[in-house]
């Protein structure tokens, strides 16, 4: 199947996921996860980083889009976008992410991957947050919501990861 297929395919059911499903799921006003993100994540390493900021901004702004939220996953969205190649190289190396075309569980590992991931659903999680409440006086709410989150989110992307994983590996060994 062609790359480009699966990123569409990824894109589109993401965000029926995240539109349909875990925009209903609020607890107590400290959990809210946001699974779409883990699209940006996934893109491939060599990937230009003007396509990049501009795919942030399209899937933040679909977001918004659906969920009345006037640039708040957009700003959250591409600020995560520009930062996801610093979180690589800081990760990885460049030597590591030449070799291979996408970041995945099963190519780089589940210590690898979790830090990448955790990294990025921090960055977007803090930034949406502070963007919604804007006040420094609500930090401690702020912190406390991104800390409750980005643990409900970073569980659900490991999830789907390890659902994922285990299909591509017996694809791989049918090939062999």
């Amino acid at each position: 199947m062609s790359r480009y297929l699966i990123n569409t395919l990824r894109f589109i059911g993401l965000l029926a996921l995240q539109l349909l499903v875990l925009n209903y799921i609020r607890i107590n006003g400290y959990i809210n996860p946001y699974i779409y993100i883990l699209f940006m994540m996934l893109l491939p390493f060599g990937i230009k980083g003007w396509v990049l900021l501009l795919w942030g901004f399209v899937l933040g702004y679909t977001v918004d889009v659906f969920m009345a939220t006037p640039g708040l996953h957009t700003g959250a969205t591409v600020l995560m976008a520009f930062m996801r190649p610093t979180i690589i190289r800081m990760s990885s190396g460049a030597q590591q992410s030449e070799n291979l075309f996408e970041p995945s569980l099963s190519k780089m590992g589940i210590n690898w991957f979790f830090s990448y991931s955790l990294s990025l659903v921090v960055i977007h999680h803090f930034a949406l947050f502070f963007l919604e409440s804007f006040s420094i006086a609500q930090i401690g709410n702020t912190l406390l919501r991104t800390l409750y989150s980005v643990v409900f989110t970073q569980a659900i992307i490991l999830l789907l990861m390890f659902m994922f994983k285990s299909g591509s590996k017996s694809a791989e060994r049918r090939a062999l």
